[in-house]
């Protein structure tokens, strides 16, 4: 007699897509997702970093070989975003034989925009949102039509604590960021059954700090002191909130916070 799997196959031939997937957070929950026997494709914006980690994820787990997909999506420019989110979602879903997606993960960004209320411009404004706030709002465009209208479907949207933490300079960010707390809660209701929600992660240790390793080994030093845990976020430990989110088909409109205790620091 075999043993119940009620809760280890809840994501097991699951097709889910992960736009930003290619590096840091996103890579890791492309990676929870093959353990879990999802059928993934990743999409970013650099088509050679994406085959690079489509290539490190059928090398790591070469039974999924065939469950690993890879697409090239470009959320910089205001005039095409519209269309090149309905492109990655039409090859997606091509791309894993037609059936529509389970689940889709938004964890792209792009450099930090921190500036002094002195700089700020409308242009530098839209800029500053265009990959992180407007471009999942407008994906979630096309979620009705990929994803399966099902409450086990979900969206997942990724913010920072900076919505909840302000910081000097941060203004711009942090007012995206607060707005992902609404847009999650009003996307539940919008796209139901497909539940929608967020996850908030504070400071953790990725590709996106571009600076010399013995800076960021010295910044990290110096956030882990603003942390109850002592050490900043590993992607690997944030990817289990996605897990979590996809799993549980009773949270819908919710943002998930994994910050090290950060916020009451």
């Amino acid at each position: 007699m075999s043993e119940q799997k009620r809760y280890s196959n809840k994501l097991q031939g699951s097709r889910v897509l992960i736009i930003g997937g290619s590096s840091g957070i996103g890579f890791c929950a492309a990676e929870a997702c093959l353990e879990y026997g999802a059928i993934v494709t990743i999409a970013s914006s650099n088509s050679s970093k994406v085959e690079a980690a489509v290539s490190k994820l059928q090398s790591t787990y070469p039974s999924a070989k065939s469950n690993i997909h890879g697409q090239t999506v470009d959320l910089s420019q205001r005039d095409t975003l519209e269309s090149e989110l309905k492109t990655v979602f039409e090859q997606t879903v091509k791309g894993m034989g037609g059936d529509k997606l389970d689940h889709v993960i938004f964890t792209a960004g792009d450099a930090l925009a921190m500036m002094k209320l002195a700089d700020l411009s409308m242009e530098k404004i839209l800029q500053a949102g265009q990959i992180r706030f407007f471009a999942p709002l407008l994906a979630a465009k096309f979620i009705p039509q990929f994803v399966k209208n099902s409450h086990e479907s979900s969206y997942i949207i990724t913010t920072g604590s900076i919505s909840e933490r302000p910081m000097p300079d941060w203004s711009v960010i942090g007012s995206f960021a607060g707005g992902h707390h609404a847009m999650v809660r009003n996307l539940a209701l919008d796209m139901k059954p497909i539940r929608v929600n967020g996850v908030s992660p504070g400071v953790v240790d990725t590709e996106l700090w571009k600076m010399p390793q013995e800076e960021k080994d010295k910044l990290m030093e110096q956030m882990s002191k603003k942390m109850a845990t002592g050490t900043p976020g590993r992607p690997e430990w944030v990817a289990e909130s996605f897990l979590g989110i996809m799993r549980d088909y009773n949270m819908d409109g919710a943002m998930i916070r994994t910050d090290g205790g950060g916020l009451f620091m």
